[in-house]
């Protein structure tokens, strides 16, 4: 297949483009590098299989020759006020990328009669009054809300891509990503990982905040995108979770990565960054089970070794 990813430079958007050339697809990758980077994609500058332009998803999409598929996985997603490339400090771009980006690309779909894939997130549950989380829990969010750009932004998509699928019969699917981890992660984004694995490489206590009793689940990037990629392969319309279901506190997250890393420098507890954030968080993948016959297979412990050496590479230890 003739294959668009949006956000082709981040994280995610260039561990599937990996996925799906090594598959035999052709990959066009677009991307701003707002929030990605040139440095994820450079290893396929010569790959005959993968071309890319530099644009803004949120204005009008042309790509010239026949598509067979669209993923689109464009948008800020730190969390981490911190960060320039976070949704706090791009609130206005994160909601253009979620509503007129996802307008341009089921606009390019419905003209190419083209599978899309839409790339949603855990977060459209907000601070989650049922657990664990299913497709069919309708949220428990905040639309005002500091966190409110990212999380509606994504809420909107979702409406927008089944308003299309129902009304103009594009082929279109839903992934709601948890909590995923692995290289090519932006260091300064916030998230869990990345802010305790550099702490531990460099031999620092791990910052916990709160008790440490809210939980989370981690999903190793290799197994997620085996899962995107098998929805995208699916007949699936409906939303799909996929994640890792092994739920676990920050304590034991944080345990875990000094234990990995033989750090002793112990844990730190401190203020919660924000009353919003979610307490507990942890997918039902039934659906994804039965549908796409999908569960992920790498552990936390093998998935923080295998993510080690690219942090060490960035923080230039030996």
């Amino acid at each position: 297949m003739r294959i668009v990813i949006t956000g082709a430079a981040g994280f995610l958007g260039s561990h599937i483009s990996d996925h799906l050339l090594a598959d035999g697809h052709q990959v066009i990758g677009i991307d701003n590098f707002v929030t990605g980077s040139p440095d994820n994609i450079a290893h396929l500058a010569e790959n005959e299989n993968f071309s890319f332009y530099k644009r803004d998803v949120s204005n009008y999409i042309f790509v010239p020759g026949k598509v067979d598929a669209i993923l689109h996985f464009a948008s800020p997603a730190s969390p981490n006020p911190q960060s320039k490339s976070g949704y706090f400090n791009l609130p206005i771009q994160t909601m253009k990328a979620g509503a007129l980006g996802t307008h341009n690309c089921l606009g390019l779909a419905r003209v190419q009669n083209a599978r899309f894939l839409l790339a949603s997130t855990s977060e459209i549950y907000g601070d989650p009054e049922v657990h664990p989380q299913t497709e069919s829990y309708a949220g428990n969010v905040d639309p005002i809300g500091t966190r409110a750009v990212y999380d509606e932004a994504k809420r909107f998509a979702e409406s927008l891509t089944m308003a299309y699928h129902r009304f103009h019969n594009v082929n279109t699917s839903i992934v709601r990503i948890f909590n995923t981890y692995g290289p090519r992660m932006d260091m300064e984004d916030g998230r869990a990982l990345p802010n305790l694995l550099k702490q531990a490489l460099l031999k620092q206590p791990l910052t916990v905040y709160g008790d440490g009793t809210q939980t989370r689940s981690f999903c190793y990037v290799d197994d997620l995108v085996n899962g995107i990629v098998k929805l995208l392969y699916s007949e699936e319309h409906y939303p799909v979770n996929i994640g890792n279901p092994v739920e676990m506190s920050m304590l034991q997250f944080a345990e875990t990565i000094n234990q990995v890393t033989d750090n002793t420098a112990g844990i730190v507890l401190e203020n919660l960054r924000s009353a919003r954030d979610p307490q507990r968080r942890q997918p039902d993948i039934t659906r994804a089970r039965e549908t796409l016959n999908w569960e992920p297979r790498v552990d936390l412990k093998e998935g923080v070794r295998r993510t080690i050496p690219f942090f060490k590479q960035k923080l230039e230890i030996a």
